[in-house]
């Protein structure tokens, strides 16, 4: 239907009066009223009676899931709240006559089932709603705002309007220490008495999402609490309040997911990285941090980031990433599997090589996990997000310089001193500088077994980044001697990547096998044929073992894998 140019505002702004305006609690005037159990006629209700029906809406959004109840037949969901009615009236001491508690259930029943809602539920009537909003926002002039009603969500309306009369009412020094449960039930008292006050109409549902809006906002990460929590979702990247990006599937997608505003994105940002006493302001724009389980930050704000402050979010899963779970997900083959297995009974120093977001670190857990658990283990990070499992484990992780430009701690510092904390195996997340000199000295000298990843397109070009690092170092060694020294120290370099499918692959394992005159000599082991793709665009290939008997066999006859090896690569 066409909103003519002339009259477009006048007539959306008629229409907007047959909306309900959340924050005055009017309602709009469609034809589904909300019935009762029995009949199509609104509940009529005192003072008292409201006062009773916020306490025991209270306790109801506490012992049940009304999400769930939701999706019951409205006589199930009579039932069932007429139950728990009785409960609650004696819980609180409350003597109602049948009448009162029947009324009572009919508005519970009526809250739950959405009937009392916010935006027009017929389909004309929502197409109708949609075009006037549309209408207003062309006819807007300059400075002029959509009414609340239509810009937001009635939840984002009440959230915006209960915000700052919660933050009156509770201590939030004190609510932080406890428990978020107990937290969530007394949240959820308030904002019931709050809603009251101020006449705004939400049902049971919309304030349960209410309850947990502002439980995220005080405790946790805001709008990215939902996101965090979805496993489906591995990377979270927001480039402003408006715009949110996640991956899922190797694929990247735009959420409905908005901040309030830049400060909001900012708020989040410096609360990620003070829970690991770092800071994020114009001083330091640029930060590394984690999130309690592990998950991987990247922040940079203004005057960096033009349009504001960006965060990506590189999420650690919570199930344990394993070889045997890489090769049933088609990320490798089981015989594949089987050589790294070896790989790392053998204590073979071992490089993983690919590009960002390729899942690097992922299968560097995964190798980790095949350690023995008698080991002692040193990790070196700059933002600790290894997860090793082991019981031995000393975990490192570098500091920033202060504002006055002291108090640094870089890889190379801690390189150096974790040769002198006796350990059996080194595990350095990323080979990015200097530190790649410290890296290979501790491989020659008796720390077998250690492990790193770099960031490169393939094996040899790996070996190239390697030796330009060392380079970095600020030591003047011949190319030769460095050669040598990378020849000695890796053993295996691993290359996975990120394919246009959104499925990472392992492409190549090769071993290097010593130095002929100024090159490094190595041979690949296995590899992955690309062979097309199936009609869902999913790729199709294979992996193959070359046939080559491995360079590190004698190694493996020493550990007593000798024969497996050789079944693995034939």
């Amino acid at each position: 239907m066409a909103v003519e140019p002339g009259v477009a505002k006048a007539d959306a702004l008629a229409f907007t009066l047959k909306v309900v305006d959340i924050n005055a609690g009017q309602k709009h005037e469609a034809e589904n009223t909300a019935p009762d159990l029995e009949a199509d006629a609104p509940v009529q209700s005192s003072p008292e009676s409201e006062h009773l029906r916020s306490q025991v809406q209270a306790k109801l959004l506490q012992k049940v899931d009304v999400t769930i109840l939701a999706r019951l037949p409205r006589a199930d969901i009579a039932r069932e709240i007429s139950t728990i009615v009785e409960e609650i009236l004696a819980e609180i001491s409350c003597d109602v006559d049948a009448l009162e508690q029947r009324n009572l259930v009919t508005a519970l029943v009526q809250n739950i089932t959405g009937n009392e809602t916010s935006e027009p539920s017929e389909p004309n009537d929502k197409a109708l709603f949609a075009e006037a909003k549309a209408a207003l926002s062309e006819g807007l002039g300059e400075g002029e705002k959509l009414p609340s009603s239509l810009a937001q969500t009635p939840i984002q309306n009440a959230k915006s309007d209960i915000q700052a009369a919660l933050m009156e009412r509770i201590d939030v020094t004190a609510a932080s220490r406890l428990p978020r449960k107990e937290l969530a039930n007394q949240i959820s008292d308030v904002v019931v008495e709050i809603l009251g006050e101020m006449k705004i109409q939400l049902n049971l549902i919309e304030q349960r999402d209410l309850v947990s809006m502002l439980l995220n906002d005080m405790l946790g990460l805001g709008p990215l609490e939902p996101l965090l929590e979805d496993e489906s979702i591995t990377d979270i990247m927001v480039n402003g309040p408006d715009q949110v990006y996640v991956e899922r599937s190797g694929k990247l997608e735009l959420t409905d997911v908005h901040f309030r505003n830049n400060a909001h994105v900012m708020n989040i940002a410096t609360r990620i990285v003070s829970r690991i006493g770092r800071r994020i302001d114009e001083s330091q724009p640029l930060v590394d941090a984690r999130l309690e389980d592990g998950s991987r930050v990247n922040i940079i704000a203004p005057p960096l980031a033009i349009d504001g402050a960006s965060i990506s979010i590189r999420k650690f899963a919570k199930q344990g990433i394993t070889l045997e779970r890489m090769a049933t997900q088609g990320n490798m083959s089981e015989p594949l599997a089987k050589l790294l297995m070896i790989a790392s009974r053998c204590r073979l120093n071992v490089l993983i090589s690919g590009g960002t977001g390729s899942g690097k670190t992922t299968l560097l857990n995964a190798l980790s996990h095949l350690v023995d658990n008698g080991e002692r283990i040193v990790t070196i990070e700059d933002a600790a997000e290894l997860q090793l499992q082991q019981p031995h484990v000393v975990r490192l992780e570098t500091r920033p310089p202060n504002l006055e430009g002291s108090g640094e701690i870089s890889m190379r510092d801690l390189l150096k001193n974790a040769l002198r904390m006796r350990p059996d195996r080194i595990i350095l997340g990323e080979i990015r500088g200097s530190e790649a000199l410290d890296m290979l000295q501790a491989m020659n000298t008796g720390h077998d077994g250690s492990m790193s990843t770099v960031h490169a397109n393939n094996p040899r070009e790996a070996l190239t980044r390697l030796e330009n690092m060392v380079a970095m170092a600020g030591v003047n060694l011949p190319s030769q001697a460095v050669r040598t020294q990378i020849a000695s120290a890796v053993h295996l370099i691993i290359q996975i990547s990120r394919m246009r499918d959104g499925m990472r692959r392992i492409m190549s394992v090769a071993e290097v096998t010593g130095m002929e005159g100024d090159v490094i000599t190595s041979q690949e082991l296995f590899s992955y044929d690309f062979e097309g793709q199936d009609r869902d665009d999913k790729l199709i290939g294979s992996f193959k073992s070359s046939g080559i008997r491995p360079a590190f066999f004698e190694r493996a006859e020493y550990y007593g894998l000798g024969r497996a090896l050789m079944e693995t690569v034939s």
